[in-house]
């Protein structure tokens, strides 16, 4: 079968974008397609559209919003590496990137000038996002030069920005009540604010583990099994399924420390202001992912955290977070105590291309 889709580039994520209206509607459906068209039951995905990586393999089901409050919605769709399913629980906000520049170049959203705002909802966790597309001169752009850390390639800029992030995975900001939970992992007694701010996040005292904060890739990956046993103990205290690997995010914070990014650049304790090394899935994410990012943000507003503990811009609305890919500032305003009713993070877009997917018929199970 032939399915019409666009693959776009949302800051340090490639995600490939399906019009809702090309694609079938059954969940079971939409699954078996995405899963055949990346070849997802391969660990190399080599006979499909997937890039066999965490930040490589993501699709979104995109359409214009009927109702109130945003311009378009879309499903986010996590597609397994070696697995043959997709992960629907969560959220990207580097695909919301993507997805708010092929809105306007879609027409979704109608040019307004230098800057053309776009609202999105996600409609697997009910996020609402808002994102300004570069659209100088009154047009949309195919190139430009914003760049993030993590590429050197550059991209039309995107102000991506949650709108009141906190409690939407969950239903509260401190899902357990506590800043700091203790969790008995290895023969250790490890610290760790478990909150729901962009998506629900354990962010581990690195010093509890042993670990600094800015460990490089390598490191990570020998740690991942012990960081899946922080996330399966943090989960059930969040009441979350122990047995999944998307949410809640599970991560490494630390103090400023000297460290050398993914690209070989120098990042000097004065560059940032604090440590962070998350995992997307099972395996050490290149850089952050924004709704990370909005959690350790947020974190750092909250007296007491392991971040806040460890930041030297401790309840500070602006912080700088240092990943193996860069330094990622994110800015708070708005909102009540340590809940921010907005978090910006800048990003950069480029629409790769427009394909005609040949996809295997679909088999898809009995319902």
């Amino acid at each position: 079968m032939h399915v019409p889709a666009t693959l776009v580039r949302g800051g340090t994520s490639k995600c490939w974008l399906f019009d809702a209206a090309a694609v079938p509607t059954a969940s079971d459906a939409l699954e078996a397609l995405l899963v055949n068209a990346y070849g997802a039951a391969d660990p190399v995905q080599l006979d499909g559209v997937g890039g066999a990586t965490p930040t490589t393999s993501k699709a979104a089901v995109v359409r214009r919003c009927a109702g109130p409050g945003a311009d378009v919605e879309y499903l986010f769709g996590q597609v397994g590496i070696g697995t043959g399913r997709v992960e629907w629980g969560s959220n990207c906000g580097n695909c919301a990137t993507a997805i708010a520049l092929w809105s306007v170049a879609r027409g979704l959203v109608p040019v307004t000038g230098d800057l053309t705002t776009v609202v999105l909802r996600n409609t697997n966790t009910g996020a609402v996002l808002e994102a300004e597309v570069d659209t100088t001169g009154g047009r949309v752009h195919e190139f430009g030069t914003q760049t993030v850390p993590g590429t050197r390639a550059g991209g039309v800029a995107v102000g991506l920005t949650f709108l009141d992030p906190a409690g939407g995975g969950t239903g509260a900001l401190l899902p357990s009540g506590q800043v700091v939970e203790h969790l008995p992992v290895a023969g250790a007694d490890v610290r760790a604010t478990l909150l729901d701010a962009g998506a629900p996040a354990v962010l581990v005292a690195a010093a509890d583990l042993g670990r600094t904060g800015s460990e490089d890739t390598a490191r990570m990956r020998a740690d991942v099994e012990l960081l899946r046993a922080v996330r399966r103990a943090a989960a059930v205290r969040m009441g979350l399924p122990a047995d999944d690997d998307a949410v809640p995010k599970v991560g490494l914070v630390g103090p400023p420390a000297a460290a050398r990014t993914s690209l070989g650049e120098r990042v000097t304790p004065a560059d940032h202001d604090v440590s962070v090394r998350m995992l997307s899935m099972n395996d050490p994410h290149p850089a952050i992912g924004l709704t990370s990012a909005v959690a350790v943000a947020t974190a750092n507003l909250i007296a007491g955290s392991v971040v806040h503990e460890s930041s030297a811009a401790a309840g500070a609305a602006a912080v700088r977070i240092a990943t193996p890919a860069g330094v990622v500032p994110v800015r708070c305003s708005g909102g009540a105590g340590s809940a921010p009713a907005r978090v910006t993070v800048r990003r950069a877009a480029r629409i790769l291309c427009e394909a005609d997917l040949l996809v295997p018929e679909i088999a898809c199970p009995a319902s």
